[in-house]
């Protein structure tokens, strides 16, 4: 497993305002509080009402810069992981270039799809392109409005998603080590797919979820030669709370080493990975070289997982 070099200069996430509680749900399925948390660990989550992907995207973005007061003049590469965009064409990233007001500047701007693992997709490409030598830094956006896209009539799906974003800016460094490791199946595509609305197999996809979660961490931590012990937070993709349990479970590691806020943003797709690693490190008392690991599955079945030194 090669070893790439990138600092994370900055993350954000952002979260519309409107909640959707188990409670609204019932008035609109046959379902309860009780059943969707002993089942799913959520009890709420966002909705962009008035907002779309690009606005959720946007203010993401802007919330990352600010934070630092970054000089967005530096950022050449934009990229937007999303599935449930307003338009095909122009992509996310693109708009948001001009959204930020960087018309005049020379970025490439591409949006990315591998659903629930399209951050980690989305920070690899972007690793692997600063690591090139040709960009100087990027903005990577999670970005999704799944309310556009889930059938609230369908209470298998409609009590598992929520909108938000989140985003990470990211330079190139010589002394802060990422690891990657990304894949992908199509045998059990038909089991999680959006055409109009988003459909699922639940048992089908648990089933997948609980052994492809512990096969990225087993393999992430092999190839780096990298303990458990060394690792600070794993931040997993907040589709379930039980599939996280019985990943940590089958690996004998302590669920305090899984970041999970599942209960109050539900399941949002690309934008999960990035809005948990966010909050966490807002959270925590910032530590210096801290090492992280992302852990994402989604439709596909996409898969992936990333170390970082944050």
């Amino acid at each position: 497993m090669r070893e790439n070099n990138i600092k994370v200069v900055a993350t954000s996430s952002y979260l519309p305002a409107s909640e959707l509680t188990n409670e609204d749900l019932e008035k609109l399925v046959d379902t309860s509080d009780e059943w969707i948390q002993s089942r799913t660990g959520i009890k709420k989550r966002r909705i962009a009402k008035d907002e779309t992907v690009l606005d959720l995207a946007y203010r993401a973005a802007k919330l990352a810069i600010k934070k630092i007061k970054y000089d967005v003049r530096k950022i050449d590469l934009i990229i937007c992981a999303t599935i449930s965009s307003e338009h095909i064409m122009p992509s996310v990233a693109s708009s948001l270039q001009g959204k930020l007001k960087l018309n005049d500047q020379e970025i490439t701007c591409f949006d990315l799809n591998a659903a629930c693992t399209g951050f980690i997709y989305a920070l690899n490409v972007a690793t692997q392109m600063l690591n090139s030598g040709n960009y100087k830094s990027a903005l990577i956006v999670g970005a999704e409005k799944l309310s556009n896209v889930v059938d609230y009539t369908d209470r298998n799906t409609c009590v598992l998603f929520g909108d938000g974003a989140g985003a990470m800016i990211i330079e190139n460094s010589n002394n802060n080590p990422a690891y990657f490791y990304t894949s992908s199946s199509g045998d059990l595509q038909n089991y999680l797919y959006l055409k109009d609305k988003i459909k699922l197999n639940g048992p089908k996809v648990y089933e997948f979820a609980i052994t492809i979660i512990p096969h990225t961490i087993k393999t992430l931590l092999k190839n780096t030669k990298t303990s458990i012990d060394d690792i600070d937070m794993i931040i997993p993709h907040q589709a379930n709370y039980r599939i996280i349990n019985a990943a940590a479970n089958s690996l004998n590691i302590s669920n305090d080493k899984f970041y999970v806020n599942i209960r109050n943003y539900g399941n949002t797709s690309a934008a999960s990975v990035i809005i948990a690693l966010d909050e966490y490190l807002n959270q925590k008392p910032r530590k210096e070289n801290q090492k992280i690991m992302l852990i994402a599955f989604g439709g596909g079945f996409t898969w992936g997982g990333a170390i970082l030194s944050i």
